[in-house]
């Protein structure tokens, strides 16, 4: 059986409270409309009220959108929460990918369509989320990696 090589504990708990934040912000998105609509008003317009200006309709629609993205990021939150807390607190690579691989997924679309569309303080939100990954996921890339090239090919074969 191959042996895994933990990350630091440090490391493990950072991208625990970062994935719970992700979860706590989606789970926001859908449990205080009021206050998400308030909030992406103030990002994107520098106006708390912007929003509501838009008349019923639009404002229950964007409700309707900040409730959907929010369930789909409480969502995420939770599995990054499992795999970081099992894989990764194991020093197993698969989960370091997991993680990596789903927040550039995520960070990659979200933020190119952001820009894009004119709407760049949701680009800077979502950076400052990306740095938060990144670095745990850079600080413990060589102990996933550099230890022994191909871990999880392994760990496949010993099965």
């Amino acid at each position: 059986m191959h042996t895994l090589y933990p990350p630091s504990l440090l490391w493990t708990r950072w991208l625990l409270i970062v994935s719970a934040a992700v979860a706590g912000f989606g789970f926001t998105l859908v449990a205080a409309p009021s206050l998400s609509s308030q909030g992406f008003s103030l990002l994107v317009y520098a106006d708390a009220g912007r929003i509501s200006s838009f008349g019923a309709e639009s404002e229950k629609y964007i409700s309707l959108a900040h409730a959907v993205l929010g369930s789909v990021m409480f969502g995420w939150g939770i599995l990054l929460i499992g795999v970081v807390h099992t894989l990764f607190a194991r020093g197993d690579v698969v989960g370091w990918r997991m993680v990596t691989f789903s927040v550039g997924a995520w960070f990659v679309p979200d933020t190119t369509y952001s820009l894009l569309s004119g709407f760049w303080p949701n680009g800077i939100l979502n950076v400052c989320f990306l740095v938060l990954f990144a670095i745990p996921l850079m600080a413990t890339r060589k102990k996933f990696h550099g230890t022994t090239p191909n871990k999880s090919v392994e760990r496949t074969l010993e099965r």
